[in-house]
């Protein structure tokens, strides 16, 4: 198929909520073509083990969050539900899109199910392109000098370390080109992610933001504030010593290149052991 400059670009969004160092949309807006954000909740056979209300209540918030990110560039996010490959392909006979972009998954089913996604969509002619958004360093880029995977952490880590080096998390997007005409999206309501009666979320919503710049300022707040607790109060239940990125790392509300850059930075700008003798 030969691809038209006004044929949009999807980028799938799936459990990496942000803009901020996320390559597939990096590589959709750097096309200069249409980009048409798309979150599919997948339910049915090929989908991923259901969420439970913690989680649905915490994926309604976060793509709430990111929809609001991407009204003020102009762009909006685009709600399914359903089977991926009929979704989308629901959203390509009615945009023309010509290309779909996604940050990968890791665990064996989700592999085997964007496989099974990328070589359909190939098949039909559309470009369908995946990217590392989740991941420090993929599993199979770290190598023995033998050529095979290290069996003992200590010196993974430090072929890890070597390679990864500073990474530059990507910038967000500073503007999106947006579709001559927006498909038809579900309003975030229908997906039904927040509890009604009995609302039991009043704790959560008491303790959590979800949402990329609720990510990043927690991030700022470990290291203001918790970071020199960290090593000896981690394991201690009573003390608020942890980053509390958990559940934003899980939605990928920023992202692990983010976190181990800024955290590197620190290092390097603290005082060596000598110093403060």
């Amino acid at each position: 198929m030969s691809r038209t400059a006004s044929a949009p670009t999807i980028v799938w969004f799936r459990d990496d909520l942000r803009l901020a160092d996320n390559p597939a949309m990096c590589a959709a807006v750097e096309t200069g073509r249409p980009v048409i954000p798309v979150y599919v909740l997948e339910t049915g056979r090929t989908g991923p083990r259901p969420l439970g209300g913690a989680s649905k209540w915490w994926l309604h918030g976060s793509l709430e969050a990111l929809d609001a990110s991407l009204r003020k560039l102009g762009s909006q996010l685009v709600l399914c539900e359903g089977e991926t490959i009929p979704a989308l392909r629901s959203i390509v006979d009615a945009t023309g899109a010509e290309e779909v972009c996604w940050n990968r998954r890791y665990h064996p089913d989700a592999r085997v199910l964007d496989a099974g996604i990328k070589a359909s969509f190939e098949a039909d002619g559309l470009r369908a392109r995946s990217f590392n958004g989740s991941l420090l360093i993929e599993p199979w880029e770290v190598e023995t000098g033998e050529g095979s995977f290290y069996r003992v952490y200590s010196p993974f880590a430090r072929a890890a370390r070597q390679r990864l080096g500073h990474a530059t998390p990507l910038p967000a997007p500073d503007g999106i080109a947006c579709p001559a005409h927006w498909p038809e999206s579900l309003p975030l309501a229908s997906l039904d992610l927040r509890p009604t009666k009995p609302d039991w979320a009043g704790e959560l919503r008491q303790t959590w933001t979800p949402g990329e710049a609720s990510a990043r300022a927690t991030l700022g707040n470990f290291v203001d504030e918790r970071l020199g607790l960290y090593k000896t109060k981690r394991d201690f239940a009573a003390i608020e010593a942890t980053s509390r990125l958990s559940p934003h790392l899980r939605f990928g509300e920023i992202s692990p290149r983010t976190v181990w850059t800024t955290l590197s930075q620190v290092a390097d700008e603290a005082p060596s052991s000598a110093d403060r003798q």
